[in-house]
């Protein structure tokens, strides 16, 4: 046997503890090659058909990132990775010294070890890669709003990129490998396994810190929803609930099994003093690695549901009913003849509208906006909703201009509305008028937060008057005419829409400001854009999640011989097979599903607090990522139980 095959044999032996560090590297190589095969992807490098520059811009560049992003991290895991296992065969190179074994011969076997995985988990990523690569296409086609989907092609450049990044990556991990044993002494190398784990102990302090800090993060995050739009006290609640998910679980939950274990009847009881020994010294060697992942799930969790939500058309209509939206403020024969132009391709393409129109008055004194009575209901009555009047010329109603406005109106009606008298100012004009109660449907949607006040066409006439006089303009200036569509089927206008957009954008203007705007065409891009981040988010977040899976099952079988030699001796006493079945699944759960319960409880938050912003479901979203997460946990846990308890009856006497 020579020193190559040697070392190929001792991946083989210790293959239980390196099946894990293999499969994640496999995984990590997998999702770096998906990056690239989008990247280098034509359909992407060219422009996504209705998108703007911008959003082709942030897919290359975002997925850019996302490689150097994953290049880091998995640089970083496998090089922990390849340390932690190691640590576990420094007794192995303690007694291949003692048999002659050179250091410099110890370097090279670990350099070959390290090259013989990392080759092997290049072939299999960018394999699985190429097996999935449609699959992966597909849906990220569906998640960019792609009409026909990603077609499919060979990815040579991403093959060569992947193959090149992770040899660079395994060959500089397999040479810091040595570096990671050379520290100690043959003696230490030898009696590494001897050394007894000190007893995990944890301040009452920090342990109450951890509670007041998650607490009032909570608090904080609330505070943001209801009291005032802060984001420095957001950005301050997060930091918060971060430190306090720290420190539960490196003080918090070791505090807490020391309490149990005071608690003689309880832990006397049946097998609880094993199950509570060990779980105390599981918790502190894990806690770390608890804190990363609950912290990763739980912004995975926020982060891409609320991604999906933001992307789902019935947001986008929420917050702008209007198919089509055209601005004006010269009532000119180019105005007249790009509405007329967007009311024939209408026709032309057979989808029935409604079309309205309203003129913006500008108040001097607060910067709101002024419409008419008469506008206002004709718009109403065509997205269904109901018509208002006015009991006199001089009375108004204020209505919302997004979202965050008509929550802040539907709560003045909910707790009863006072009629009050509003001084409006336009130029040198000057009326005070008498507030009815307000109007809560988006009927005049703006971009930014801004008063709305619908008065009567009289008092306006008059306003607008006073406005031209002063300013020595003529009747046919607008200041803002905004010319509305309304389509039932919004969404049907994708096939004529970006082009409409583009026709009447490009068209040479002689006087005045226009605008032209399609809801479609605008949900389209943020869809793309969210979908990218989508993407990015979420295969990074699968990236993490699978090395956090990893370092569990490290973890579990880092200690196999440990626990061997101790339930060996137990089973000697008289513990059975169910006694031991019960004790590793109660560890078990509390490893796999600890964290993922503190994730979905800061989710779970996170969620509830921006339902309080929009009147939109996000649940629905979060929900079906929870479960997608929760699904490959459950399948992992199982997996990891029945192999682990399987070795363990073999060896139980």
């Amino acid at each position: 046997m020579n020193f190559r095959q040697f070392a190929i044999n001792n991946v083989v032996r210790n293959k239980r503890i390196y099946l894990a560090h293999f499969l994640s590297s496999t995984f990590s190589v997998m999702i770096f090659f998906t990056y690239a095969l989008l990247l280098f992807h034509p359909d992407l490098k060219d422009g996504l058909r209705g998108s703007s520059e911008t959003v082709t811009m942030l897919a290359n560049q975002g997925f850019m990132i996302a490689e150097i992003i994953i290049f880091i991290f998995s640089f970083l895991f496998l090089l922990y990775s390849v340390g932690s296992f190691l640590k576990t065969r420094k007794k192995e190179f303690g007694i291949f010294l003692i048999i002659g074994m050179t250091r410099k011969q110890m370097n090279r076997l670990l350099f070959m070890e390290n090259m013989c995985i990392g080759i092997a988990a290049i072939a299999a990523g960018v394999g699985l890669g190429m097996i999935f690569g449609k699959l992966i296409l597909l849906i990220c086609g569906s998640l960019l709003a792609v009409e026909n989907s990603l077609r499919f092609y060979f990815p040579l450049k991403a093959i060569v990129l992947t193959a090149v990044a992770f040899l660079i990556l395994f060959a500089v991990i397999a040479l810091s490998s040595s570096l990671l044993i050379r520290k100690g002494t043959l003696i230490d190398l030898v009696k590494s396994e001897e050394k007894p784990k000190p007893e995990p102990k944890a301040s009452r302090l920090l342990a109450f810190l951890s509670v007041l800090l998650i607490g009032g993060g909570y608090a904080g995050v609330f505070t943001f929803v209801w009291v005032t739009y802060s984001f420095p006290l957001l950005l301050g609640s997060v930091i918060m609930v971060i430190a306090g998910t720290y420190l539960l679980f490196t003080q918090l939950s070791v505090y807490v099994i020391r309490a149990l274990k005071r608690n003689q009847r309880l832990f006397f009881r049946k097998t609880n003093v094993l199950f509570l020994s060990e779980l105390t010294y599981r918790m502190k060697d894990n806690a770390v690695m608890f804190f990363m992942v609950s912290v990763i799930s739980a912004s995975a969790f926020t982060g891409i549901g609320t991604m999906l939500a933001i992307a789902d058309p019935g947001l986008s209509s929420m917050t702008n009913p209007y198919a089509f939206t055209y601005t004006n403020s010269w009532d000119t024969p180019e105005a007249e003849g790009d509405i007329r132009q967007i009311e024939e391709t209408l026709v032309d393409h057979e989808v029935p509208y409604v079309k309205g129109s309203y003129t913006q008055l500008y108040e001097n004194n607060t910067g709101s906006n002024i419409i008419k009575l008469s506008e206002y209901n004709y718009l109403a009555k065509a997205l269904g909703y109901e018509e208002r009047t006015l009991d006199t010329e001089n009375g108004a109603f204020m209505t919302p201009s997004n979202l965050v406005a008509r929550k802040e109106l539907r709560k003045q009606v909910e707790q009863g509305f006072s009629p009050t008298q509003v001084d409006l100012e336009v130029e040198n004009y000057h009326q005070q008028v008498q507030l009815s109660p307000p109007a809560t449907e988006i009927v005049i949607p703006v971009d930014f937060k801004v008063d709305i006040y619908v008065i009567s066409d009289e008092l306006f006439e008059k306003m607008k008057r006073a406005y031209n006089e002063f300013l020595d303009l003529s009747e046919d200036y607008y200041s803002n005419k905004m010319t509305q569509f309304v389509v039932e089927d919004w969404m049907g206008t994708r096939a004529f829409a970006p082009e409409l957009v583009n026709s009447i954008q490009d068209r040479p203007r002689t006087k005045g400001y226009f605008m032209f705007s399609a809801l479609v065409v605008d949900w389209l891009n943020s869809k793309q854009t969210n979908g990218i981040i989508l993407i990015l988010s979420g295969l990074i977040g699968i990236v993490f999640f699978t090395f956090a899976a990893s370092f569990t099952y490290f973890r579990l079988y880092a200690d196999l011989e440990r626990d061997e030699a101790q339930y060996r001796m137990i089973g000697k006493m008289g513990l059975s097979r169910p006694e031991l079945r019960k004790i590793v699944t109660q560890q078990l759960l509390l490893m796999f599903f600890l964290p993922l319960l503190i994730a979905l409880i800061h989710s779970s938050v996170a969620f509830v607090a921006l339902q309080q912003l929009v009147d939109f479901s996000v649940m629905g979203y979060s929900l079906r990522i929870f479960f997608v997460f929760a699904t490959m946990q459950i399948l992992f846990f199982a997996l990891v139980r029945w192999r682990y308890l399987r070795h363990m009856y073999s060896k139980l006497i």
